[in-house]
């Protein structure tokens, strides 16, 4: 059932690995650079503005920051999400649909947030272009409407997340690196954000986004001098203010390196992430060390990382590390998602090569051309305006002596491989890790005790949110008299019952979704007789076409098509039905191998070939199918989750599909017909 899922899985994967790091070319002699300096000046509210004055194109971009401290929101965690969509919702002298209209009239681009702004256009229209950034800015206009909406917006993103087993991932690793209590460790929840009023977002707006630590850089065909003026009018009246500057006990790290375990059951792979916090800054003198040994450890595809996790092993589509630096306590961290048979050998590898960077020195050769990507990148990004003002702002925020851009290439080039060792001891604190795990327990947890008792890494589990929990109990009786046949009955009869079920000769399903922002449209037709006809288009556009006739297939992927064998089509013909349980019902291959958990229900797992089925215990309804998959030599499993049974002709159809493919991805189904809506010619 629903193979089109596999179908857009294997298209986003196949165009994924296509994109994946590429050898980098040999390094060749270190050019001379000579860093430029913006004009500068001051307003009398504190608004320190950088101009960078080119003209080779017609274009202006202004991009105003505030460098206020960081923050813990509290129970009120979301208000500064809140007050971020609000702004630029209309101002005091403009409606918002006024503002948006002259914005596109324009043809510029202009976003606010709780922490600054940007705009970008011709620079013919500059004056005017900043004239709507600043009132925008400045003037906002925050009604109740407005804030409902946007406050729907973000619970229903946080409901999305709640199945993503990297929001998961991510949200734990914060919490227990940072704490709750620190801005950085401290993550929205359905409860703090209904605790955000109105008054909330005007009194985060008019307490921070204040001009005393403010920094406006202009870039662009335009001049210092009438920048200046424009500016002087704009930003002048913008009230003087200082933004509190809140202090917190910084972190600390685990006393032994451990597993920090957390158990979803929907996860397909084991999300892994070794941290430590750091308080490295870019005006620290080991700083170019530091980035150089996190590169020759992670920091690409050629670092030691990717070589062993995929290349070597095959375990991972991509294995990294980075290491955070600026003014606030930060972390380091590697990390990858690995298939979750392999989970605990993944983890001995990465404190292998934690433990190896430590201990040996680098060699010259490693060292050499991790030196000439940091200075490639720096040579080839000083030749763009906007590089000139990132550079002089970075100057101001992070407190860097005056010349640390001119000496960049000389600080690089100077580093040793003794250098590479002492920092790695200082910041990759491979006896004072937390390994992160976020994984399925019933595959992972037995071969991860093997392992903690083997390397005396201590395994210490905690639920979603990152509070410490008891172990998940990874298996469950299988009652008497349950076998796969049972399962496969009961979800015949949950959906609609046998005589209704066989009856249905042909289902055509239309679903929407968004693949990295771009809407997607699915539409299939399955027969009874194992004919199926699936496409994918996006912006009105096929991306993907596959079907299955009578004695042949083929596939159409960006435009070019390929016949399937004998054998691929084969297999998809077996599973070219619009309910397979009827066919599995009276398969000896399918075997019920247990009960689990799956998202707070216990489910049925009934395994054939390379496909896993999962069905409620309590309503027979399935709820997830994973297969086995292979991409570029990599192997995979692809979950989909069902849910939202709404009855269509008598027959319970799926009307919400969740899956993984790289991003998570959900569709709707907006459509369904039963007996109606398929001809032969879908088939040819």
């Amino acid at each position: 059932m629903k193979k089109y899922i596999y179908i857009a899985a294997s298209l986003f994967l196949a165009i994924t690995m296509q994109a994946q790091d590429r050898t980098q070319p040999k390094p060749g002699p270190s050019p001379a650079v000579n860093v430029g300096k913006p004009t500068t000046f001051t307003l009398k509210n504190g608004l320190k503005v950088l101009v960078v004055e080119n003209h080779k194109l017609p274009r202006v971009s202004y991009n105003l920051t505030i460098d206020y401290a960081p923050y813990a929101e509290g129970d009120k965690k979301g208000v500064a999400d809140l007050t971020s969509a609000l702004i630029g919702n209309g101002t005091k002298k403009m409606s918002k649909d006024a503002f948006n209209e002259e914005i596109d009239f324009l043809g510029a681009n202009i976003n606010f947030s709780a922490d600054g702004a940007s705009a970008s256009g011709l620079s013919k229209y500059s004056e005017r272009i900043l004239e709507l950034m600043a009132d925008g800015a400045l003037n906002p206009v925050f009604t109740q409407e407005e804030f409902d909406k946007e406050k729907a917006k973000l619970l229903e993103g946080l409901k999305a997340q709640e199945k993503s087993v990297q929001s998961v991932a991510g949200r734990v690793e914060n919490v227990l690196a940072f704490g709750k209590n620190h801005p950085s460790g401290e993550y929205l929840s359905e409860a703090t954000i209904n605790n955000v009023t109105l008054n909330d977002v005007s009194l985060n707006y008019n307490t921070y986004f204040v001009p005393s630590n403010a920094y406006l850089v202009v870039v662009g065909d335009v001049k210092a001098k009438d920048v200046q003026k424009i500016v002087e009018k704009e930003f002048g009246m913008w009230k003087k203010a200082s933004a509190p500057a809140l202090t917190y006990t910084d972190p600390k790290n685990v006393q032994y390196t451990q597993i920090n375990f957390v158990d979803m059951p929907n996860a397909v792979q084991s999300e892994i992430a070794l941290v430590n916090t750091t308080n490295l800054k870019m005006s620290d003198k080991d700083y170019f060390a530091a980035i150089l040994a996190n590169q020759i450890l992670g920091g690409g595809g050629e670092g030691r990382l990717f070589m062993n996790l995929r290349e070597k092993h095959g375990w991972t589509y991509g294995a990294y590390s980075s290491i955070g630096a600026n003014k606030y306590v930060n972390k380091f961290r590697s990390g990858a998602s690995v298939r979750n048979a392999v989970t605990d050998s993944a983890v001995v590898e990465f404190m292998n090569e934690l433990k190896k960077i430590r201990t040996e020195l680098v060699s010259a050769e490693e060292l050499k051309n991790a030196k000439a990507k940091y200075v490639g990148n720096f040579v080839m990004q000083i030749q763009k305006p906007g590089t000139i003002a990132r550079y002089a702002l970075n100057t101001e925020t992070q407190k860097l002596p005056a010349d640390f851009y001119e000496n960049y290439i000389k600080n690089i080039n100077a580093v040793t491989p003794e250098d590479i060792k002492a920092v790695a001891n200082k910041y990759f604190l491979a006896d004072n890790t937390r390994i992160v795990i976020v994984g399925k327990a019933s595959e992972v947890l037995p071969n991860l005790e093997k392992m903690s008792a083997k390397e005396k890494l201590p395994i210490m589990y905690f639920d979603k949110f990152g509070n410490p929990t008891e172990k998940p109990k990874v298996s469950i009786p299988i009652p008497a008299g349950v076998t796969s046949k049972t399962v496969f009955d009961n979800y015949i009869k949950a959906i609609g019952g046998e005589k209704a079920v066989k009856a249905v000769k042909s289902v055509v399903t239309i679903s929407s979704g968004t693949i990295q922002g771009t809407p997607v449209e699915l539409t299939s037709k399955v027969t009874a007789d194992k004919k199926m006809a699936v496409e994918m288009k996006a912006m009105g556009m096929s991306v993907m076409k596959q079907v299955i006739g009578d004695k042949s297939g083929y596939a159409v992927m960006q435009g070019q098509r390929k016949d399937f064998t004998a054998e691929e089509f084969k297999e998809q013909k077996e599973g070219a039905v619009p309910f397979e349980e009827l066919l599995l019902a009276s398969n000896p291959n399918a075997k019920l191998e247990s009960i689990e958990n799956m998202n707070g229900t216990d489910v049925y797992v009934v395994k054939n070939g390379k496909t896993t089925y999962y069905y409620d215990v309590k309503t027979g309804l399935k709820t997830a199918e994973a297969k086995e998959m292979e991409q570029m030599g990599q192997k995979a499993t692809q979950t989909t989750y069902y849910s939202n049974y709404k009855e269509v002709k008598g027959i319970k159809i799926p009307h919400e599909i969740d899956m993984n493919i790289g991003i998570d991805l959900k569709l709707m189904t907006t459509e369904v017909k039963i007996n109606e809506g398929v001809t032969a010619e879908d088939f040819k």
